[in-house]
């Protein structure tokens, strides 16, 4: 028995040991596969030369990682994004963390210059230009929507805040700050003056402790080349806010379009130098360093902007690091990986600096040091974006259920689950920012403001229950003169299907009140689907094209078309609608109106007057096959709009119900704007009918802007006008118009950071009129071909505006010059 138990004992013992060992030879395996898979290598060489530097030092927030050895490589391991590379006799440089990294040094020494001059002058490479015209000929192949279908998740997180080393040196500061203020003796302030110095002091700490934004959201990307795109936002979180904001849901990045570094039309913007080739998880890659055309001085022509690396087999991009001049400003970097011979985005980092917090030095006193009010403390301050992506399957099943509804949908904002997402947990100052901004959210009401913000994007000033529209609150045109209105909307936080709204205005011109009640009643929440009622007094220019469903840019942009015409009637009356949403692509409304029209100027219809009854019936569809929506608790948000898109409206009139006449109307806009090697082109395309007997409301006025008076021509452009034509001359009953605009691609910067460029445009319209003798008053059908040809400057001068040059020709043109002539100016943001 004694023999048995120490047999047991020793084979226990053994037993213990064994496991031990295993353990230990586990965890030595895990330390070793961590170590060598999770090490970055980094080849560091002279510039120009393209020899080893040895002994170059990399350092991650100043803190030394390696040293190169003879042949110019280390390894390392890092949690840091960018480290920076050091070796004596060279300029220092930063360099973007991955597997495999090259860096180039600059020498010091001004006799390297020369060499230098040879490596970088102020023409691109051949070479370098010949692989990136390879990569945008292959990037429609190399792109993951020339599969049938794929899916993949993303966790990004986007933040404002201090750098690394503001933060340390911002700390300093406030415990400084914070202990010379404790030293000064107690001064009188008024109750109001001490409230501001102790927020001014807790937001200083707030800072201290957390960023100043967090944001962080988890998606969903389904593809499929049958249903198109579908992306579901699986849970995302805004710090100091209760609701998302859904605008930025929509911000994009480098996922599905060609980086602007690469852009056939960007290449004047820059200077491309084939540097050499590298291997990166054994695929052979091109290697392009750039830097932007106006760097002046010399030491800057010594430095690139950025890398881009290029699958020598596919040209498809591997990964394209983008700096700023100066290294403090900022940088944006984008990594590929190959799946199935498609390159999927898997990583983006970008860090831009946007302005400083600067803090005034204070004198003993506590009083501000009037002979150094030019003495302020600043500290940077910086956006920062983090972005993976994961989960990569290149053939799924596709389910027409998947992708039914908007093309993004909202499932979950309350930020629970993004823990199942991240790749990366939140550090101590993240985690703070959240229950900290958090509650200034909730004391400062910061839902509702940046509702303000958001709504006016979208042409709304979002003030509590009410959503107030800011295109009603000041308008001109020739009959009115200037027309201040008022016009309120109950949002979703009155009612979630009950939306009554109002509006009211006056013409300081015609001394005439204009008003108007109405109510949408909403069928569901999952789309845009509402009957409407209203009861309208107003006036409108007479012929004026349909602007039905057309958005807020539209609308902005065509607001100005009226601007010379005084040739409006007044109606009043009812209408019933009805408004759906058939698909994601395409809405229909249909509606009934039962009017008093008359007119306001000087006109008789068939010697029967100037005062109708009129009730109509109407049918209007837009169809937009690749723009973006989604729904959203105030409705539908089209956050990407895309062309093709069409629309139509068929109106017809009856003599039913106390109508005096009986007219079809119909009219129709089509616009696309597509790229070629060539530049970008616009193309608009519109036009109307108009069969059986009417007044001239509701036949079409061709939209002019000039004065007609033998004046220089200068006006505001409209969608649909004409820059040399005058304004409520010309009116048809059917008619045809384009509007066609080519960008040159020739890109170049004037001042400040905006971007200028030339657009070639042409216009031109023609049509008829039947019995022009039944409108007893003073017009003009256009029955030839009008035209007129111009030259846009975008950005003019570095402005938000582009100036345009117009001339008339051909057959309404006239042999003074100034009749011809027009000068156009337009809001950039607007588009073509």
């Amino acid at each position: 028995m004694t023999n048995i138990l120490k047999r047991t004992n020793l084979f226990l013992i053994f037993l213990n040991t064994f496991v031990d060992m295993k353990r230990t030879l586990t965890i030595f395996l895990l330390f070793f596969v961590i170590t060598i898979f999770g090490q970055s290598k980094i080849t560091v060489l002279k510039t120009g030369e393209r020899t080893p530097i040895a002994n170059a030092s990399i350092y991650c927030d100043g803190k030394l990682l390696a040293k190169t050895d003879g042949n110019g490589t280390a390894t390392f391991r890092t949690k840091c994004n960018k480290v920076e590379v050091k070796a004596t006799g060279f300029y220092e440089d930063e360099a973007v963390v991955d597997k495999m990294m090259e860096i180039n040094l600059s020498k010091t020494d001004p006799k390297t210059q020369s060499i230098q001059g040879v490596v970088i002058s102020d023409k691109s490479d051949p070479r370098a230009l010949a692989i990136l015209q390879k990569v945008n000929d292959r990037y429609k192949d190399n792109s993951p929507q020339s599969l049938d279908s794929y899916s993949f998740k993303s966790y990004e997180k986007i933040s404002f805040d201090f750098d690394e080393d503001s933060i340390k040196q911002y700390n300093k500061y406030l415990t400084n700050r914070l202990d010379s203020l404790s030293l000064l003796p107690p001064t009188v302030q008024s109750v109001e003056k001490r409230k501001d110095s102790l927020e001014s002091v807790n937001v200083m700490k707030l800072m201290s402790e957390s960023k100043i934004f967090l944001w962080e959201r988890a998606s969903e990307f389904l593809y499929s080349k049958k249903y198109g795109e579908k992306v579901n936002i699986l849970d995302n979180r805004v710090a100091g806010l209760k609701e998302p904001v859904y605008e930025m849901l929509a911000l994009r990045s480098n996922r599905n379009k060609i980086p602007r570094e690469i852009r056939e039309e960007n290449r004047t913007l820059y200077r491309y130098f084939l540097t050499d080739s590298i291997d990166i998880e054994g695929r052979k890659n091109y290697v392009i360093r750039f830097r932007q055309a106006d760097y002046k001085k010399t030491i800057q022509r010594r430095k690139f902007n950025g890398y881009i690396y290029v699958d020598a087999e596919t040209y498809g991009l591997k990964k394209i690091e983008s700096n700023s001049k100066k290294k403090s400003e900022g940088t944006i970097t984008s990594i590929w990986k190959p799946i199935d011979n498609k390159w999927f985005l898997s990583k983006e980092h970008l860090k831009i600096k946007m302005g400083a917090t600067a803090f005034r030095e204070n004198d003993a006193d506590g009083k501000k040091d009037k002979e150094n009010k030019q003495n302020k403390k600043k500290f940077g301050n910086y956006v920062f974006l983090t972005a993976d992506y994961f989960d990569f399957q290149t053939s799924i099943k596709e389910n027409k259920k998947d992708f039914s509804g908007y093309s993004m949908s909202v499932k979950n904002s309350d930020g629970k689950a993004l823990d199942q997402f991240r790749t990366d947990s939140l550090t101590e100052r993240e985690r703070m920012t959240y229950s900290k901004i958090d509650s200034v959210g909730k004391k400062y009401k910061l839902d509702r403001k940046v509702n303000v913000l958001t709504g006016f994007i979208q042409g709304k000033i979002r003030i509590g229950k009410f959503d107030i529209d800011a295109l009603q609150l000041l308008k001109y045109n020739q009959y009115e003169g200037l027309r201040v209105g008022f016009a309120a909307k109950m949002n979703e936080k009155f009612n979630k299907y009950i939306s009554p709204d109002a509006y009211i205005a006056y013409g300081f011109k015609d001394h005439f009140w204009k008003y108007g009640v109405g109510v949408d009643i909403k069928t569901t929440l999952e789309k845009t689907s509402f009957f409407r009622a209203e009861y309208y007094n107003d006036v409108d220019a007479a012929g004026r094209f349909t602007e039905n469903l057309w958005n807020f840019k539209m609308k902005i942009n065509n607001s100005g078309v009226d601007l010379r015409n005084d040739r409006f009637y007044h109606f009043e009356g009812f209408k019933l609608s009805y408004e759906n949403d058939l698909s994601n692509a395409l809405t229909m409304r249909i509606s009934a109106k039962k009017d008093k029209e008359e007119t306001k100027f000087d006109y008789n219809f068939q010697n029967r007057g100037n005062q109708f009854e009129n009730f109509a019936a109407q049918l209007t569809l837009r169809y937009s096959p690749n723009s973006k929506s989604m729904m959203t608790p105030s409705g539908k948000l089209t956050y990407e709009q895309n062309y093709p898109e069409f629309y139509a409206n068929y109106e017809q009139g009856m003599e039913a119900l106390g109508g005096d006449f009986t007219y079809s109307r119909f009219d129709v806009l089509a616009q696309h704007q597509f790229k070629t090697k060539i530049g970008v082109t616009g193309v608009r395309v519109y036009g109307g009918l108009v069969s059986g007997e009417a007044p001239i409301w509701h036949n079409f006025a061709i939209a002019g802007l000039g004065s007609g008076n033998n004046s220089l021509n200068f006006n505001f452009t409209s969608y649909l006008g004409f820059a040399t034509m005058e304004g409520g001359k010309y009116y048809n009953d059917k008619f045809a118009g384009f509007y066609l605009t080519h960008r040159i691609p020739w890109y170049f910067r004037t001042i400040g950071k905006s971007i200028s460029s030339f657009d070639f445009v042409c216009r031109g319209v023609i049509g008829d009129m039947k019995n022009p003798q039944q409108h007893q008053f003073e017009f003009e059908k256009l029955d030839h071909l009008y035209q007129e040809v111009g030259l846009e400057a975008n950005n003019f001068l570095g402005s938000p505006f582009n100036l345009g040059f117009f001339y008339r020709v051909g057959h309404y043109s006239t042999s003074i010059f100034k009749e011809n002539f027009a000068i156009q100016l337009k809001l950039n943001f607007l588009g073509f």
